[in-house]
């Protein structure tokens, strides 16, 4: 994985301003001291039981991971544990206990306003889901979900929720269309229609929240808002998940990012914007399970994006693909044999037209290796048309979303677009991004969630 202050980097290079961490990781913390960025950090699971039965370690752990850090790192919010119903239901007994342990810390710091404190939820505690009005809570876990929301209420604080259409159209054995999970236009015929309220949904994400808020009423609480912490779709699954693919994965992606960004709310609170991380930021190629558990990422350990977003007219993130444009050119740092070798053999088998190189032509200058193979690798990459394991070079070359013309040196395939580009990957700053910040970030903030140094992006409403 990249370390820290590579993350921190590309983090910014997107205009990233809101992060999640899915534990309280000093070295990425003391990376995003003095980055701006906002972030959510969360007490592991493992310690949750340690911290939910002791006022005092409770104190400790606050005075260890947020005290020493702010306001260097601008923290603004405590997940408590993840999925915590679902997965160790043995710690339920003490999970409002270690939100309230958290949150009496930060109030005798005097944090209590700046720093919220919630846990993330599985939507799998959610039962009969549809129609969204007859939703509830498993009635199993009421002991502790009505003193939790209560907490939530009291605090100004947010029910946290995940949200993964992927996994409730793979359950239904093809109930729910895939066109429905991914966002997808429907006919009117084909919207699903909430019997009780006549609300129509033309979606599985806007759905599940409004069943989340429906949920609350029946427990009678009615102005807690909702923050989706989790929601992707992963980019590839083995023989068993056909519709884990990267074009899936991009649809649900940008789609989701559009809806957000387009402020339509849900159809029971139209018009209010459901804050949402996208999970993730990086493949994790080591992880055990499904061929799928191993590639929600948005990019591979170097940086790449694994796809480009579709955002026409929404600003971009990672890159805007209305013309699917791509560039191939030399990695810094490498070693200059191989970069020459690799010029070679472009201009030589490999029949690119290295014409515009020589001097006097308009490629010529700046008359170095680096320069000039950019030129010949992208030339290799177009004529090869983009196709996968055509930017490579022996490790040499990569892809980019920076358009690497200049003055009168034209490239393949350029518009003229710009770019930044940053540990080998390019990322096309947002169209509208002034005070929203950032790439990815839809509406006015965007935020990323890592797993251990891995991660998930968005956040909306301000955030997406």
């Amino acid at each position: 994985m990249p370390n820290p202050t590579q993350v921190v980097a590309l983090l910014k290079a997107q205009q990233i301003h809101h992060v999640r961490l899915y534990d309280a990781d000093q070295a990425m913390l003391l990376a995003l001291a003095g980055s701006g960025i906002r972030v959510t950090v969360s007490v592991p699971n493992q310690q949750l039981l340690a911290i939910g039965q002791s006022n005092a370690t409770a104190a400790n752990w606050v005075a260890r991971n947020i005290l020493t850090h702010v306001p260097a790192t601008n923290i603004t919010a405590i997940s408590v544990g993840s999925e915590v119903l679902t997965t160790i239901p043995n710690a339920a007994p003490v999970l409002v206990s270690a939100l309230q342990y958290i949150h009496a810390a930060l109030v005798a710091a005097r944090l209590d306003s700046h720093i919220k404190v919630s846990t993330a939820h599985s939507s799998s505690i959610i039962l009969d889901s549809f129609p969204p009005s007859q939703a509830f809570f498993n009635r199993t876990w009421d002991p502790v979900m009505v003193p939790l929301l209560k907490f939530l209420q009291s605090t100004g604080s947010y029910l946290m929720l995940n949200v993964y259409p992927y996994y409730d159209y793979m359950q239904s054995h093809d109930a729910i269309p895939l066109d429905y999970a991914l966002f997808r236009p429907l006919p009117p015929n084909k919207e699903a229609v909430d019997s009780n309220t006549l609300l129509h949904y033309t979606n599985v994400f806007d759905a599940v929240v409004d069943a989340a808020y429906f949920a609350m009423s029946y427990l009678n609480f009615t102005n807690i808002p909702i923050v989706v912490t989790e929601s992707g779709w992963p980019s590839k699954g083995d023989s068993s998940e056909p519709d884990a693919t990267i074009d899936n994965a991009n649809t649900y992606n940008s789609n989701l990012i559009k809806h957000v960004l387009n402020n339509t709310g849900t159809p029971k609170h139209p018009g209010v914007a459901i804050s949402t991380y996208i999970y993730e930021l990086y493949n994790e190629d080591s992880r055990s399970g499904a061929v799928s558990e191993k590639n929600w990422g948005l990019f591979d350990p170097n940086g790449r994006p694994i796809y480009v977003l579709h955002l026409t007219g929404s600003g971009t993130v990672l890159a805007n693909d209305t013309t699917n444009q791509t560039y191939c050119v030399a990695r810094e740092g490498v070693d200059r044999k191989m970069l020459q070798a690799a010029l070679d053999w472009a201009c030589g088998p490999g029949k690119v037209d290295c014409s515009a190189m020589l001097q006097g032509a308009p490629c010529y200058q700046p008359d170095t290796v680096a320069a000039h193979a950019t030129y010949a690798f992208d030339a290799y990459y177009h004529r090869m048309a983009m196709a996968e394991g055509t930017c490579d070079f022996n490790g040499v070359a990569t892809v980019t979303t920076t358009d690497p013309s200049h003055g009168s040196c034209i490239f393949p395939g350029s518009n003229g677009s710009n770019g930044t580009f940053i540990n080998g990957t390019s990322l096309a700053p947002s169209t509208n991004s002034t005070s929203s910040g950032s790439s990815l970030a839809f509406n006015s903030n965007d935020y990323v969630s890592f797993r251990r140094l891995v991660a998930v992006l968005l956040w909306a409403a301000v955030f997406l």
